[in-house]
């Protein structure tokens, strides 16, 4: 996966006309092998009024994070993703050269990869530097990952942005060499799950813990992780992760937390808000990212922006 962030020129050109011959240029730019999607942020909107999804904004910095300004926020998101990591290189080289001449500026880009990346029960799962295995908590089916992710009619949204998505991309920093340290054992109760996903109160993978049961945290801490991000566990965060791993050498390693939500206050700021202060923190520092809104299949949405 290749993640490529532009800042258009503020030359005074029509937005619009910009962005449909560099869409249509990543599109090509990928073929059958890379799928090439978009993000669109809250600064390409300028000037646009109504016609901005009512949620879209710079992203916050929220405790704890450390982020720098060359590597957060941008107007338009270029994401390429596919099986050979050769033709995904290739397609987000071909966008940026194209992007560069049009008078587009790269203003940050990060590869990634999922290690270990497969599929069960319906779930897209992947391990991270932390060994241990990422996507549990997304839905099983089409019809639930929908319902969690798509901006519906009646929410306010503008008309064309119904059926697209936020997306709150973060490039969070691992501290692997601290992590590995800890025991196997800290490292779970810190996490709240086992590495391969079981629940530490003996719940099988496919089910969800009864941390009522345990009010006091005995055998998922209080402030575990999983336990602080989902307190109820029937009743999940309306949002769907998507995270790659990434390393770019020198102990620069970590990953490209990557969610879709219908509602940015519901999903991603609710959850983030009830992990402030977890123990995790102590390994982790986010550097960077931002917000975007991925517009809803076809061209529609291209005229929101003229």
């Amino acid at each position: 996966m290749g993640v490529l962030v532009l800042d258009r020129g503020r030359s005074g050109g029509e937005v619009g006309r910009a962005v449909r011959a560099l869409v249509e240029r990543a599109r090509s730019a990928g073929g059958v092998d890379a799928a090439v999607g978009f993000g669109l942020g809250a600064s390409l909107f300028e000037g646009a009024g109504s016609r901005e999804p009512r949620q879209l904004k710079t992203m916050p910095t929220f405790a704890g994070d450390l982020l720098d300004p060359a590597q957060s926020h941008g107007d338009l998101l270029v994401r390429a993703a596919g099986e050979d990591a050769a033709v995904v290189r290739k397609a987000v080289a071909e966008v940026k050269a194209t992007a560069v001449k049009a008078g587009w500026t790269v203003r940050w880009a990060i590869d990634g990869f999922r290690a270990d990346n497969r599929v069960e029960g319906g779930r897209g799962l992947a391990r991270n530097p932390f060994h241990f295995t990422e996507g549990f908590g997304n839905p099983e089916t089409a019809r639930e990952v929908a319902n969690r992710v798509l901006v519906r009619e009646g929410q306010g949204e503008p008309e064309w942005a119904v059926g697209g998505s936020y997306q709150v991309v973060r490039v969070v920093r691992f501290a692997t060499e601290l992590w590995d340290k800890d025991s196997v054992h800290e490292q779970e109760r810190i996490m709240g799950r086992r590495r391969n996903g079981k629940w530490l109160d003996g719940a099988p993978v496919g089910e969800e813990p009864n941390f009522a049961a345990d009010p006091k945290g005995r055998r998922t801490p209080l402030d575990s992780h999983v336990r602080l991000a989902a307190p109820d566990r029937r009743n999940p965060p309306p949002l769907v992760r998507r995270s790659y791993s990434y390393d770019r050498g020198d102990g620069d390693t970590g990953i490209i937390f990557n969610c879709y939500q219908r509602d940015l206050a519901e999903g991603f700021e609710a959850v983030q808000e009830r992990l402030e202060g977890e123990v995790l923190a102590k390994y982790v520092l986010t550097t960077g990212g931002g917000y975007f809104f991925v517009p809803p299949p076809g061209d529609a949405w291209i005229g929101a922006l003229s």
